[in-house]
């Protein structure tokens, strides 16, 4: 497994913790996540659908960096059916140390 780059490291410190305001100030202002098949473009959809979403803990079990991005696989444990749901992949296509502009996550 690769090293996890210090902007993707916070992604996951900040995605399973209440709050969203310093969660959501790691996107650009269009940045632009796809989950489930659902694109949300820009801040103000993404903090929609970030309310919609239920805090989750998250386990990296892969890292790997390529031509497309770098992509993480994670196990994701919460109050949810199904819980946990391993093997999700998120798929950072665009991002610096700065900000995501996009994101993919899919099983």
């Amino acid at each position: 497994m690769n090293a996890v780059p210090d902007m993707i490291r916070c992604y996951f410190a900040l995605a399973g913790q209440p709050d969203r305001e310093a969660y959501l100030a790691l996107f650009a202002d269009d940045a632009v996540v796809e989950d489930e098949g659902r694109s949300h473009r820009g801040i103000q959809q993404i903090r929609e659908w970030r309310r919609e979403t239920p805090l989750v803990s998250y386990e990296i079990t892969d890292v790997e960096d390529g031509p497309a991005g770098t992509v993480v696989t994670a196990t994701i444990s919460g109050d949810f059916p199904g819980s946990p749901v391993a093997g999700l992949r998120f798929r950072f296509e665009d991002y610096d140390d700065a900000e995501i502009r996009k994101l993919r996550i899919a099983p």
